[in-house]
């Protein structure tokens, strides 16, 4: 079990070395658990020549020697697809929405938050889920390649 958070490179090399050292330990399977795949927002080409960082990590944890993927909360389920070996694809939304309901939060207290346009159904679903709680957009707008600003 590895996140790759950041330090992304530093954590994805020490999975890379913890499943190489597996697999020549003879192991009989390896499965890596990723609570968090770091470049998984690199799911696609902007445009031309621009790497698909995603895709490449998967390669890298497939050629190590990894059989098997446990991935929680995946950026984008294309992400599944660029694994050439099985990846279970589990979501923590369900442990999330059993502690706030344990917590009996009014709804006049509650309000769900999307992080920008591309989160909204995400948001939309949970938030009916949360006995149709109050829905809030972020206006948030890129600059540049992870740089964002938050417009009021």
């Amino acid at each position: 079990m590895q996140p790759t958070c950041p330090p992304v490179n530093d954590h994805l090399m020490e999975l890379l070395i913890m499943v190489d050292a597996c697999r020549r330990a003879s192991a009989r399977s390896i499965t890596v658990v990723l609570p968090y795949y770091g470049y998984a927002r690199a799911d696609r080409k902007t445009q031309g020549r621009e790497s698909i960082a995603a895709k490449l990590t998967a390669n890298l944890i497939t050629e190590a020697g990894a059989d098997r993927v446990l991935a929680m909360d995946l950026h984008s389920g294309q992400c599944v697809g660029y694994f050439d070996i099985p990846v279970d694809h589990v979501y923590g939304e369900t442990v999330i929405l059993d502690y706030l309901a344990s917590k009996r939060i009014s709804t006049g207290e509650l309000v769900v938050v999307s992080p920008d346009v591309g989160g909204v159904a995400r948001a939309r679903a949970f938030a009916k889920k949360l006995n149709d709680a109050p829905l809030a957009i972020v206006d948030k707008r890129r600059s540049a390649h992870n740089v964002s600003e938050v417009m009021h």
